[in-house]
């Protein structure tokens, strides 16, 4: 079977770290128990998945070792960051569903190494789906992630980010969504990159393209244009790429179109890379691997100045954001949009 590749080179073997211990399934999580106060919860977790009508003849792995502690900086353990993915599970379900996706583990927590993983390996996460070997040829089987079994799963082998495709399993060659991840460079400042995410909105509307925000839970932001099926995955990084360029000509001070750190200090990438064939982002409701744990969080464009940073919420605070859920992006499905047109006005031939 295919490994995952290490964050820091390495190739990852199939049990990085401690392996995880007592594989067999259970009715409950059972993590720590500030699990439910951390995250301003009244139910413990397993009510709260018992009322998504999670079926009997599915039960959510047991989280083992759920005292370890996976974040210094927050003191957040492993039991605890799975009650925070079974809390969230009707939240980032919808975003994880018929995609392929990538796991970012940490079985030494952040801070140590970390393994990036987007194929099948020996060891068996409960509930998570082998997609058809022939989407992605020459390597082991993709993942997909479509059930709180799987989530939880993926979260008993020590993942703390969950990353997905442009393109969904059923129409792999076929992107459905367009993403520029805003990546600083050294020396901006939060409030150059609330700026040149309303640029890069201002732009898109002016192609005639509906764009909707998440902050990274790290440093950025992402920016999302939903697609209609109708360009191959080419055709679509190249139009990204494009725009991309065509950001960097006209507000030279604020983007570059190269990726690398020393292209872009004091400047913005908008990284158009991740639109290309097997590139992934982290998904909406995603922890971060980085100190203190933020999360990715769906955004109304008229919230963007009000926040202090990419890492606004974090898996401690996430609890105050609950409630607004997904509502940001609620037209997202409905504003598919073909790209022929804003091809045309930018001058790009597919």
């Amino acid at each position: 079977m295919g490994a995952g590749r290490a964050l820091n080179g390495h190739a990852a073997c199939p049990h990085p770290g401690p392996p995880p211990e007592g594989e067999g399934e259970n009715t409950g999580l059972g993590p720590t128990a500030r699990a439910a106060a951390l995250l301003h919860r009244a139910t413990a977790p397993g009510e709260s998945l018992e009322a998504m009508a999670v079926s009997k003849k599915a039960p959510l792995p047991r989280i083992t070792h759920a005292e370890r502690l996976i974040d210094a900086a927050s003191g957040i353990t492993k039991g605890e960051l799975a009650a925070y993915y079974a809390t969230v599970a009707p939240l980032i379900l919808p975003h994880l569903e018929g995609r392929p996706v990538a796991l970012v583990r940490a079985p030494e927590g952040v801070g140590g190494e970390l393994f990036f993983q987007k194929h099948a390996q020996h060891s068996d996460i409960a509930g998570i789906k082998l997609l058809d070997p022939a989407l992605d040829p020459g390597h082991d089987p993709l993942l997909q992630i479509d059930t709180a079994q799987a989530l939880l799963g993926a979260a008993q082998f020590n993942t703390i980010e969950l990353h997905t495709w442009n393109a969904t399993s059923r129409a792999l060659g076929k992107p459905d969504r367009m993403t520029f991840d805003l990546d600083p460079g050294e020396g901006v400042g939060w409030q150059q990159m609330q700026e040149a995410a309303l640029l890069v909105h201002v732009l898109l509307d002016e192609l005639g393209l509906p764009a909707f925000v998440k902050t990274s839970g790290g440093k950025g932001l992402h920016v999302v244009v939903p697609l209609r099926r109708q360009f191959g995955w080419d055709e679509v990084r190249g139009f990204s790429r494009a725009i991309v360029e065509h950001l960097a000509r006209t507000v030279p001070e604020r983007f570059v179109a190269k990726s690398g750190p020393r292209n872009r200090v004091g400047k913005i990438f908008a990284d158009y890379l991740r639109n290309g064939f097997g590139a992934t982002t982290a998904s909406a409701w995603s922890a971060r691997a980085r100190p203190g744990l933020g999360v990715s969080v769906p955004l109304a464009w008229e919230e963007l100045p009000d926040l202090g940073s990419a890492a606004h919420w974090t898996v401690a605070n996430i609890g105050e954001r609950l409630a607004v859920g997904n509502t940001p992006w609620n037209a997202m499905e409905g504003s598919r949009t073909a790209l022929g047109a804003a091809m045309r006005m930018l001058g790009y031939l597919p």
